[in-house]
């Protein structure tokens, strides 16, 4: 890279020089006319003067005359000369006018972005001196910072929305609150509760240790399990297809992503019900929240849940694929995880997904997705709405939380990556504990690690209990706090929280990825079995996608060709679902109901979601058919038959 940038830097000074030399060239040659000018104009200046003295005399003038008439030739010659000379100049001039202006223009920006970079350097350096000044009253020997910025909620999820923030101020605010070391006297305590952590007197690390080991333990024997069947590890190597992202992208500056017609180059073989179900790659986090005996430490372990439905997108910058009105996935871990999932695209406009999960190891999770996405040219924001909540039977405990805003950066121009950044309140409907979760978008000031996320959780009389720090793409950690105090002012006058914590131990930590993923979309474990073909799951399922399938067989230009068969046809359905809707209103029609057609099978549901969209527990009973079946639904078939047989709409 250095050898081609000094390469290119010698090419262009050659290029100036060379181009120098042609203008001193041309400069010589109009200085060299300008001489001859002055000098024939001279010469015909003083011959017009000598023939103007002969007019009264007897010589015969035709001598003065010829001579007159060379010099006057001489210098319309050189007058010629000097014309086509300031032609060559000027055209010269010219043709690299253009190219050192937008050297020069570079050169200005440069200046000004070498300026900017420069005051916020200042500011860095200002905002360190200040934040050191105010931290004076902790042990020199010991701090350890967390970021904790207290906005309102939600205020994160639509940070990037501003078109003029670049995630380059992550550390334009002070922390709130900083951890320390807690005093020796909490280590020798020890709590006669041995169900984890949850003790709320003081334990000592041994205790912790043999506990975390305990989890450790547990977790691995999960792992070892037999599973009920072999499920593939690999899929076909992705193909080479070069593209012109640009050409394509130019035209959907500020337009909805799903409203843009992307080829599957852009994709990746999983639709985006299956992408949700990739949040339970970690269920064994809810599956050891659910044996808590402590409220505040089952709320680590869904805290740690949430962090870790992201690892899986740190390197997916692929596409999925926008389900169709009435596209399911099933995915059954029974033998393997003991939950069962169901998801429903139940919205075409805007898209929207139901998502249910029932676990026999005590828990349920359900929740109801909605993305709002833009375009801006730089960079694409997904901006996921919609609450997820997560049930423990033994305890009672209800929780929700949002997702964060996704962000992928370098859409036209180098390697793209992807940013999550926002906050997260995971809140305890029944206790009003809460954990209050800070997605650091990333900085180029930051000397803290990329991907950071700090948290605090609290009870309902806002004590904070313990103290959450990791990476979204790696780890998590927890401490438990046994002290808070209110430290000295720091920036713009906010105090910070001290918060004197035992040793941290690991929460939870990424699964590495297969063998050969970066041939393989990234694809974890579980991502690799996701559309995998397989019997009992209903005809509507995201495994049955001809375009997708296609796409994992490498078959990508006829995956491109069916793609777009089937949005056409969707919105052509659309069309004609909407027309009905009105006429059944003129009609004088309670509700309308599309007319099924043995071309196109829509539906067998009385009431589509489309239309009466149901709650995200009850999937409709039965399911609106998918453009890409050719085959009527079975009339006995119900969705909510793959849900357990108490659920309120089963068979």
């Amino acid at each position: 890279g250095g050898g081609g940038g000094a390469g290119g830097g010698l090419g262009d000074r050659a290029e100036v020089q060379s181009t120098l030399r042609s203008l001193s060239s041309k400069v010589e040659d109009l200085s060299t006319c300008n001489d001859l000018i002055a000098k024939h104009g001279s010469a015909l200046q003083r011959s017009l003067s000598e023939l103007e003295g002969l007019r009264g005399g007897a010589a015969d003038p035709t001598d003065k005359i010829r001579q007159v008439n060379e010099r006057a030739t001489l210098f319309r010659i050189t007058s010629n000369a000097m014309i086509n000379a300031c032609r060559d100049f000027l055209s010269l001039a010219q043709s690299h006018s253009r190219r050192w202006h937008k050297a020069l223009q570079y050169e200005r920006d440069q200046r000004v972005r070498l300026e900017e970079t420069l005051e916020q350097l200042a500011k860095q350096h200002n905002h360190l001196e200040r934040a050191f000044r105010g931290a004076t009253v902790l042990p020199a020997t010991t701090p350890t910072t967390a970021q904790h910025k207290g906005v309102s909620p939600g205020k994160g999820d639509l940070s990037d929305e501003d078109d003029e923030n670049e995630f380059f101020d992550a550390m334009e605010d002070a922390p709130e609150f900083i951890t320390v070391p807690a005093d020796p006297k909490y280590h020798k305590r020890s709590g006669s509760n041995v169900s984890g952590i949850s003790s709320e007197m003081g334990m000592d690390d041994s205790s912790l240790d043999e506990q975390h080991l305990a989890t450790n333990s547990e977790s691995s024997q999960s792992k070892e399990l037999v599973p009920h069947r072999k499920r593939r590890s690999r899929i076909p190597d992705k193909p080479n297809y070069s593209l012109n992202l640009w050409s394509i992208m130019k035209n959907c500056i500020g337009k909805e992503l799903s409203k843009i017609p992307m080829p599957v180059n852009f994709n990746e073989p999983l639709s985006m019900l299956q992408r949700l179900s990739e949040d339970l790659e970690y269920s064994e986090l809810l599956d050891r929240a659910a044996k808590c005996e402590s409220a505040l430490e089952q709320l680590c372990y869904v805290a740690a849940f949430t962090v870790s439905s992201y690892s899986t997108t740190v390197h997916r910058t692929g596409k999925p694929f926008n389900p169709l009105l009435g596209e399911t996935f099933e995915l059954d871990r029974l033998a393997e995880r003991g939950y069962r999932s169901l998801c429903e695209q139940v919205s075409h406009h805007p898209p929207a997904a139901a998502h249910h999960v029932e676990s026999e190891r005590g828990w349920t999770l359900r929740q109801e997705i909605a993305l709002a996405s833009k375009f801006r040219g730089k960079y694409l924001s997904i901006m996921p709405l919609g609450t997820i909540h997560c049930s423990f039977a033994k305890s009672g405990n209800h929780y929700t939380w949002k997702k964060v805003t996704t962000t992928v950066h370098n859409i036209i121009v180098g390697k793209l990556w992807i940013d999550q950044s926002g906050e997260i309140d995971v809140v305890n409907h029944k206790t009003g504990d809460r954990c209050h979760l800070k997605f650091a978008p990333y900085s180029y000031f930051s000397r803290d690690v990329a991907r950071k996320v700090t948290g605090v959780v609290m009870d309902a009389a806002g004590k904070a209990h313990f103290v959450l720090s990791g990476t979204w793409d790696e780890k998590m950690e927890f401490s438990r706090v046994m002290q808070s105090s209110r430290g000295e002012n720091g920036t713009e006058g906010k105090h910070k929280t001290v918060y004197q914590t035992l040793r941290a131990r690991e929460l939870w930590r990424r699964h590495p990825l297969p063998e050969g993923a970066d041939n393989m979309y990234f694809f974890s474990e579980l991502a690799l079995t996701l559309n995998e073909e397989e019997e009992g799951v209903a005809p509507t399922d995201s495994r049955a996608r001809p375009d997708q399938r296609l796409m994992e067989q490498g078959r990508w230009d006829e995956a491109n060709a069916e793609k777009q068969r089937l949005e056409e046809k969707q919105r052509s359905v659309r069309r004609k679902r909407e027309s009905e809707a009105v006429r059944a209103v003129e009609e004088g029609e309670e509700r309308a109901l599309p007319v099924e057609s043995p071309a196109e099978t829509l539906l067998t549901s009385k009431y589509p979601p489309s239309i009466c969209p149901s709650p995200p527990l009850s999937i409709t009973p039965a399911f609106i058919h998918p453009l890409f079946f050719s085959f009527p639904a079975s009339p006995s078939f119900s969705l909510s038959q793959s849900l357990s047989p108490s659920h309120p709409h089963s068979a």
